[in-house]
């Protein structure tokens, strides 16, 4: 299935509750040899799924009690598959709102000192990160191993944009807004060049990418000027556990009240919160849209979403005084036709116009005629990101790789 003399590209890419991984050859981009994903880790219904490498296809099920037992079954699945010299680059997501990794850099020990240090503030995504960079480094110590910032798209975000209220030296420490999904707004900044051309591209830009993580994104002339996600991905609107933006005072509010540690409010408004905190039932819109007609805690945790959703594309299109193009993504943004329906019918002073019978059928054009913005329905592939970022990195320092 693999040439060990042939040099390749491992993306991957941990989240809060999976891993997704993808390999590409190291030559100009291409479909991958193959990908898969370890998700609902933690979860009822774990699933280890791999596409592509027609031997090796396959879904399986099994418990996937946490990370680092995730992490032990994808590694010792790729070491039985892919020979250290196999591998030219591995490239990693790297979510961290704190110093660390503002683009695409080699992981070195000053590096992974960063990462360890900014990891106790982060939610879920860091420390599952290093863990899999750490036994991946042992596994394929020849390899480079890169660190690919999900914030660095948002680095162009205007002081005004970036900033937190709070005393200025703490900005100095790097407490400011970082903005996440960074990977993905990079990706599909490219695709819609491709598929609409430059113009489209380098006009007013609004990405939701909605999923068990969902944020809006502001972007013009290719750069983004805001995005809701603030100094970790807890901030913005709801998700699918996390509560998004709260008043400050709730904290305090919980802190005498009912004696609730900051660990405790961290894990409550980053596991307990968001869709499942109110419905009580689900943290996946695809049970909640399915049981909103008898379950009305259901019905409320959707109409929730729709609404923040809604507000925030609002929100992000006043940040560049209007829209041209409204992209929606991610796990709910490109299967979740009524909830595109639902965000989209507040949405006409904007100039935004549903197509219903292209949006049911999930095409790739959803807008109507009448409506001047250009609605569209589109694939995020954030380990094709990390396919590209290795391959510059690679390039740059002329290692493309021997084919």
């Amino acid at each position: 299935m693999f040439s060990p003399d042939k040099a390749n590209l491992l993306a991957i890419n941990a989240g809060s509750s999976s891993i997704k991984f993808a390999l590409f050859q190291s030559g100009p981009a291409s479909e991958p040899v193959f990908r898969g994903a370890l998700s609902d880790i933690g979860g009822k219904h774990s699933v280890f799924a791999v596409q592509g490498g027609a031997a090796d296809t396959f879904t399986r099920h099994f418990p996937i009690p946490e990370h680092v037992t995730a992490s032990n079954v994808l590694v010792d699945w790729l070491a039985a598959r892919l020979p250290p010299a196999a591998l030219a680059a591995i490239a990693y997501r790297v979510v961290c709102g704190g110093p660390g990794p503002t683009a695409t850099r080699a992981i070195d020990s000053p590096m992974l000192a960063e990462l360890y240090a900014a990891a106790p503030g982060e939610p879920d995504h860091l420390p599952q990160e290093l863990h899999l960079i750490e036994v991946l480094r042992r596994h394929y110590p020849g390899s480079a191993h890169l660190a690919c910032s999900d914030s660095a798209f948002h680095a162009s975000m205007a002081p005004q944009a970036a900033a937190l209220a709070i005393p200025r030296r703490y900005q100095a420490l790097g407490v400011k807004r970082h903005g996440f999904h960074g990977l993905s707004c990079a990706w599909l900044m490219g695709e819609l060049a491709r598929v609409a051309g430059p113009q489209a591209a380098a006009g007013k830009v609004l990405i939701a990418h909605l999923g068990g993580g969902s944020s809006v994104s502001a972007v013009e002339n290719g750069l983004s000027r805001d995005t809701s996600m603030g100094l970790t991905p807890a901030g913005g609107m709801m998700m699918g556990t996390r509560a998004g933006d709260l008043d400050p005072g709730l904290g305090w509010h919980l802190a005498r009240t009912e004696q609730m540690s900051p660990a405790g409010f961290k894990h409550m408004v980053n596991h307990q919160s968001g869709l499942l905190g109110i419905s009580g039932t689900s943290a996946d819109l695809r049970v909640l849209l399915a049981s909103q007609a008898l379950d009305s805690r259901a019905a409320e945790a959707v109409a929730m979403f729709c609404y923040q959703a809604r507000k925030t594309i609002g929100a992000m299109a006043a940040a560049i005084d209007g829209v041209d193009t409204l992209i929606f993504a991610g796990g709910i943004g490109e299967h979740a036709a009524e909830v595109r329906a639902r965000v989209c019918a507040g949405l006409a002073h904007l100039g935004v116009a549903l197509d219903a019978g292209a949006n049911e059928a999930g095409a790739a054009l959803i807008s109507h005629r009448s409506g001047r913005v250009s609605v569209r329905v589109m694939r995020t592939d954030e380990e094709a990101m990390l396919a590209a970022e290795a391959r510059a990195w690679l390039g740059a320092r002329g290692e493309g790789g021997h084919e």
